[in-house]
């Protein structure tokens, strides 16, 4: 889960493995699977860069846990 910001200025949490993509109209548009749709004043770049921060950090957690199990 990441971190944007709404036009508004409020804060919003959103699950990146929902995307289902991502438009710049020139605000970021982002798309659900189910068909949601909400506009953030984040740029695409940003975006990204946050999602792959939060991929790394799940998976980086995860490589620790299997390592731990292995030493057991």
């Amino acid at each position: 889960m990441i971190n944007l910001t709404r036009l508004n200025g409020q804060t919003i949490v959103i699950n990146v493995d929902l995307i289902k993509y991502v438009d710049s109209t020139p605000d970021t548009k982002i798309t659900f699977i189910n068909g949601d749709v909400i506009i953030v004043k984040e740029k695409i770049p940003e975006l990204v860069a946050r999602t792959i921060a939060y991929k790394r950090a799940i998976f980086s957690g995860l490589e620790k846990l299997i390592i731990s199990e292995d030493k057991k």
